[in-house]
């Protein structure tokens, strides 16, 4: 489940959230949490808003009236219910041209049509990635990642290849959180693994997140060298040998080659 800045899941209450907002960005807090508590509920009525970011229903209510007025959200008469209006959506396809991500997709078709695999395009969004675009696989054994799927950074491909190029470090506390038996957990494991990463020049995920699932990722490069998308190739282990990785991390490799030219051609940088 996403977690949404603000809340968790309903519990800590507001007066807790009002303790540590930073002075003047309360009220900006509240909406962007409100905004993105739709990531994992499409629809909602502002009692269930309030209840799932620890809010008050009258503040719930007063965010949600002022983000449908700017047409932010859109709201059904019959039921009460709140979902991702008109103006986001126009903002979110101006964010994605603005990424790249059109001019990136015959690529990304392509390595999908090379390999047969599931290929994903990610970006960094604090210590999750945020997934842009995907293309599914050609068969019925399949790993997806629907865009607007959010991981943590520390166990995917995508964002070890993203921290293997990025000054900025995570801001989890130690352990990490450990999801299956491989999964990192420390900042020394860590930091270890993405030494690797810069050698080679693309990340794996062996099952650290999901057992039965094995990914790579390489990154997209901007003008001083540092990721700004990451692209993957996922799917079950039971096809992703060992025998098979090399061949695939080539794939994926000269497929992010190839959108760092086109990232920079475009004047995305």
């Amino acid at each position: 489940m996403t977690e949404v800045p603000g809340g968790n899941g309903g519990t800590g209450g507001e007066a807790a959230g009002a303790a540590s907002a930073r002075p003047g960005t309360q009220a900006v807090d509240r909406a962007i949490a409100v905004l993105r508590s739709f990531e994992s509920a499409p629809q909602q009525t502002p009692t269930q808003i309030a209840h799932r970011l620890g809010l008050t229903v009258s503040t719930a209510h007063r965010i949600v009236r002022a983000l449908h007025a700017a047409g932010m959200l859109g709201r059904d008469p019959r039921t009460d219910r709140y979902f991702l209006g008109p103006a986001t959506a126009i903002l979110g396809r101006l964010a994605l041209e603005r990424m790249g991500t059109t001019l990136m997709q015959p690529e990304l078709t392509a390595l999908r049509d090379e390999t047969g695999e599931a290929v994903s395009l990610g970006v960094r969004v604090g210590d999750e990635v945020a997934v842009l675009v995907q293309i599914p696989s050609v068969h019925p054994l399949r790993y997806d990642q629907e865009p607007g799927a959010r991981n943590p950074i520390h166990v995917c491909a995508m964002g070890k290849a993203l921290l293997a190029y990025d000054d900025a470090r995570v801001s989890m506390a130690e352990p990490y959180r450990r999801f299956t038996p491989a999964t990192i957990t420390t900042r020394a494991g860590l930091d270890a693994e993405l030494g690797r990463i810069r050698r080679r020049g693309y990340a794996t995920n062996d099952e650290e997140r999901i057992v039965g699932v094995r990914a790579l990722a390489a990154p997209i490069r901007g003008p001083a060298g540092q990721a700004v998308a990451a692209v993957t190739l996922q799917g079950p282990a039971v096809r992703f040998t060992d025998e098979r990785l090399p061949d695939l991390a080539k794939a994926v490799t000269a497929t992010a080659e190839r959108l760092t030219g086109l990232y920079a051609g475009a004047g995305l940088t």
